[in-house]
Parts: C-alpha cells; structure tokens; sequence
C-alpha cells in the first residue's frame, strides 16, 4: 500500500529550512545528499559549481509513519520554482506495479515533467503536474537495488 509524504522545494535556503525543522520535531536526517555528489555519467545532469553544495534530497521522519522530504531548486529546475507551490505531494508505491498506476492515473490530463524511470539511487521514481496544478511524485524503493549509506 502506497504512504504520502509531503516534498518541499527551496530556493537555495533547503539546508537551513531542514535543519530549522529538526530543531523542532527532533530525530536525524538518515539522508542528505547534495547536487555535487550526483553521478555525471550517461543520463546524469551536468551542475555547475554554483549548484554542488545544495541540496539535492533530504528526508526528516517525523513520525513512523510521516517523512518530510525536500530538495533545493537548482539549475535547470530553478527558472519553475514559485514560492507558494514550492511543494509536491510525494506517494511511496508498495511495488512497480502499484507506482506505475498511481503514476498513470494522476497524471492523466497532467504535464509529466520526469517519466518513471530507474534513477542512480535505486528507486523507480517519476514527477508530474496534475490537471488540476498539484505537483506529485511517485516513488518505489525496490530493495533489491538499494544502495549502501
């Protein structure tokens, strides 16, 4: 069964957010990972010295069952941040089966701005725009592919 956590998205300031947050609800970050740190090879994004000391993704459990979750906005994704809808719903699917439905049928009449693919960290993982201007992901963590922390 699909979780929903809520993904924050800063321009530049996502480190002091999250960190401004924990100071709140407690715990630790079990990842954060900057931009500079992404794979450059076949079908990574080139990030320029500007972009590599932010955040490319954070998590924060607030509870056993919330994550909060964000990232900076940063080179070619920056000119679409807005404060205000500097936000996406995140869905965590149970199986690829489960992520390609949800994944399908939320996006129907939306704008897909990244198709679910396999990425460099291990997930099946995808985002769009819904007709209705909510921005989603959706995520599957297959743990045959999970990468050592």
């Amino acid at each position: 069964m699909a979780t929903v956590n809520v993904y924050l998205t800063f321009n530049g300031n996502c480190e002091e957010a999250f960190n401004f947050y924990k100071s709140v609800f407690g715990g630790e970050f079990p990842y954060i990972g900057r931009f500079g740190e992404m794979p450059h090879g076949e079908g990574g994004m080139k990030v320029g010295p500007e972009d590599a000391n932010k955040i490319m993704h954070v998590s924060l459990p607030i509870s056993k069952e919330t994550m909060l979750m964000g990232s900076d906005s940063g080179g070619e994704w920056a000119s679409n941040y807005k404060e205000g809808n500097n936000f996406s719903i995140s869905v965590n699917a149970g199986d690829r089966q489960e992520a390609d439905k949800l994944f399908g049928g939320l996006s129907a009449g939306g704008r897909v701005t990244m198709p679910m693919a396999d990425t460099f960290w291990g997930a099946y993982f995808g985002m769009f725009t819904d007709k209705f201007g909510i921005n989603w992901m959706v995520n599957y963590d297959d743990p045959s592919k999970a990468k050592p922390q």
